[in-house]
């Protein structure tokens, strides 16, 4: 089984100014000469850990990581206002053309899968290939699985906790209601229910109990950005990602593209990916008979590593 490559440190930092708010947060690492790649995170809000630097091989990639608004190193953190999917597309174009790439590979795990889809729809001639996991569109099916019924009957203790902040006219509507709290003036109160969301998040995104995945998502700066701009997006139906996505599917055929997805996702259920593929001509799918949602489980890890060396042999040669 395939593992992770080596930590290594970025070569540049940068930042740059998007609106009147928002400045993000880029960085460069690996080899400066090589096959560009665009990390997207997932969450929204979850940022980019040092981890993903490890994806990929840096004597052959040069690995480009954003921390999208309101998330990670970006500023102000979990900030909501002016923060939609068009907005976040626009700076990832903004980012490529600040640093001269013409043409890059995509790479996005959770919801920076979705984002990473409806940037090659809308960009096309600047994609060489797609390499998605465990896509997730924060839309209205999705909020329904997660936030009214579905996941709770497979995690019906994790819900109980999650819900235990609400009492029972709160829990006709658990979403809003979590908005109501992300939202309020008492920073107390947001931090209680950022901890609390981002608990039920973690917890059901690993096949097995996974402390570390918990511990991770409970960091107070994790947590307060992942809860609040999730909710955020959740609340607005993704900004309509999904129906975006699903109607400009035929846009994609000219692009190569994996998806590898969790059988036992948890998080984003397997339909969601299948539905994708077999709208999206000249991709792949690869199903991951022991792997949940989570990008750091080790089955997932071995299918992204061999997923990138069969991506990059559909590339032109004179690029890979």
């Amino acid at each position: 089984m395939l593992t992770l490559f080596p930590d290594l440190a970025p070569n540049e930092s940068y930042r740059f100014s998007v609106s009147e708010i928002h400045d993000i947060y880029v960085e460069e690492s690996g080899n400066k000469d090589g096959v560009p790649v665009v990390v997207m995170h997932g969450g929204p809000g979850l940022g980019c850990g040092r981890y993903l630097r490890r994806f990929f091989d840096a004597e052959r990639f040069r690995i480009i990581m954003i921390d999208q608004r309101g998330a990670g190193r970006s500023q102000p953190l979990a900030e909501t206002v002016e923060n939609n999917t068009d907005q976040l597309i626009a700076d990832v174009d903004l980012v490529r053309q600040e640093l001269g790439v013409e043409r890059w590979m995509v790479f996005g795990y959770d919801w920076g899968a979705a984002l990473g889809l409806r940037y090659a729809q809308l960009h096309t001639g600047s994609v060489l290939g797609i390499l998605l996991q465990g896509v997730m569109f924060t839309g209205r099916r999705e909020a329904e699985w997660l936030f009214r019924d579905g996941c709770n009957r497979i995690f019906p203790d994790y819900w109980d906790e999650f819900v235990s902040l609400l009492d029972d006219g709160q829990r006709v509507d658990v979403l809003a209601s979590y908005a109501e709290r992300l939202n309020s003036d008492n920073e107390l109160i947001q931090m209680q229910a950022a901890k609390s969301w981002s608990g039920w998040m973690a917890r059901c995104s690993t096949l097995h109990p996974n402390q570390s995945v918990v511990d991770h998502y409970l960091s107070p700066r994790i947590a307060i950005a992942l809860a609040r701009l999730q909710c955020h997006y959740f609340s607005n139906e993704g900004f309509l990602a999904q129906d975006e996505i699903l109607k400009g599917m035929e846009k994609l055929s000219v692009i190569p593209g994996v998806l590898v997805h969790g059988r036992y996702d948890m998080i984003s259920p397997l339909s969601g990916a299948l539905e994708l593929q077999k709208a999206w001509g000249g991709s792949e799918i690869h199903i991951i008979r022991d792997g949940g949602h989570s990008i750091a489980e080790p089955a997932i890890v071995d299918a992204l590593l061999n997923s990138t060396g069969r991506l990059l042999d559909r590339f032109d040669p004179q690029i890979a």
